[in-house]
């Protein structure tokens, strides 16, 4: 029963995609939302003004039954979502900080609105089972899209409007290059009303460096803030621009949905490595991978970056 009682709660902010602190997207968790209303979730979740704010609760009994470890809802400053990547191995990683012992030793399983989420550790970080995108039929307003982006039909190899949770418009783009330099019209993006998720492939024949990997070579390697990965370069190139107005970090969501599709289309086959995040200073590495079960692995590395309590 929501309670109306100011209580200090455990919560953290947690970075994802990245093993260097605010190098990846972070979100905030809450890891003890019992009591709270969902007017208290949401008017926080705007206040912290993240992409995502997650609020960890128990499983409800027929979840737990199932084997669901703990149950959580995801806020944008905005709305409530079903689902969201990044925000579910965020709060994965606090709720196992926290001293959460998941029911089996090898996975944790999240309940959220789209159901039961199954994550594991694995050598890249935390990975999570991504859910089935739902293909949708491609907006009738496609060409103003081209135009906030400022592309031409010709740079567009393949379209598809998907749903796994979040809806995300998927271009495949001619090449990184065209992916990095796109300064779109954001107010135009929010305007439409349509997430846009925009990749290409990086071709095995790319010697020279690209605008995406001279600038996190510049900004990483120069700094010290990382040692020359020693995973192999990335195969695929990502941005996101959201709704918000904002171009997102990194997005677990999106490289869901596109690592289904482009899997599913050839244009791609697992495993391989995502970056994105380069054009708001961020490096963000997404590992895919797929199982004897044909199951696709959405994973990166976590680590903490505020620890303390917060009152709610």
């Amino acid at each position: 029963m929501p309670t109306t009682a100011t209580l200090s709660r455990p919560f953290m902010t947690v970075d994802v995609f990245t093993a260097i602190p605010y190098k990846g997207n972070p979100v905030a968790v809450v890891l003890d939302a019992t009591g709270l209303d969902t007017s208290v979730m949401q008017a926080f979740a705007r206040w912290t003004n993240l992409s995502e704010t997650t609020f960890v609760l128990p499983p409800s009994d027929a979840a737990r039954a199932q084997g669901a470890d703990y149950r959580v809802r995801i806020f944008t400053p905005a709305a409530e979502m079903p689902f969201a990547g990044h925000p579910t191995l965020g709060t994965c990683h606090a709720w196992l900080a926290s001293g959460g012992q998941p029911q089996s030793t090898g996975t944790i399983v999240q309940e959220c609105a789209k159901g039961l989420i199954t994550i594991e550790r694995t050598p890249a970080g935390l990975a999570f089972a991504t859910p089935d995108s739902r293909a949708l039929p491609l907006p009738h307003n496609l060409h103003e899209v081209y135009l906030a982006l400022g592309i031409t039909t010709e740079q567009v190899i393949d379209a598809a409007y998907l749903d796994n949770g979040p809806q995300w418009l998927c271009l495949l783009l001619d090449s990184p290059d065209t992916v990095l330099s796109l300064e779109p019209d954001m107010a135009q993006i929010k305007a439409l009303g349509h997430k846009v998720g925009v990749a290409s492939l990086y071709q095995d024949s790319d010697a020279a460096p690209l605008i995406g990997r001279a600038c996190r070579e510049a900004e990483a390697f120069a700094t010290g803030l990382r040692a020359r990965p020693a995973q192999a370069p990335a195969q695929l190139e990502v941005r996101a621009f959201s709704t918000t107005g904002m171009e997102d970090p990194v997005t677990g969501s999106l490289n869901g949905s596109l690592a289904q599709w482009l899997i599913n289309e050839g244009h791609l086959s697992p495993p391989y490595m995502a970056n994105q995040g380069a054009c708001v200073g961020r490096d963000g590495w997404v590992s895919v991978q797929r199982d004897a079960k044909k199951q696709l692995w959405i994973g990166g590395h976590t680590v903490t970056c505020v620890n303390g309590t917060v009152l709610l």
